[in-house]
């Protein structure tokens, strides 16, 4: 049975550390995951995604674009990797 989440945190703190680069998602950090909290993730991050793009921001403020795309992108490769992840071990998210 899996945890419902990653050192005490659930997932969706861990989806929102992601979000900001405070955790890195890759092959080495999914070892410890089982398939079931590896889908929850995936999950969690796609919610992280659509609330990212649905935030509202001042255009002018160059420094809001570029933090908010900074969340997108972490956010967007972090669902890559972890679709590879799932296709290699072949299961389906």
């Amino acid at each position: 049975m899996a945890e419902s989440g990653f050192k005490g945190k659930s997932m969706k703190v861990v989806a929102m550390d992601v979000a900001e680069g405070l955790i890195s998602v890759n092959p080495l950090f999914l070892k410890k995951f089982d398939k079931d909290m590896i889908k929850e993730l995936f999950e969690f991050l796609n919610k992280a995604l659509i609330s990212t793009r649905n935030e509202k921001i001042d255009l002018a403020n160059q420094a809001s674009v570029r933090t908010r795309n900074m969340k997108l992108q972490r956010l967007h490769n972090s669902m890559i990797i972890i679709r590879n992840i799932a296709r290699e071990k072949r299961f389906p998210l």
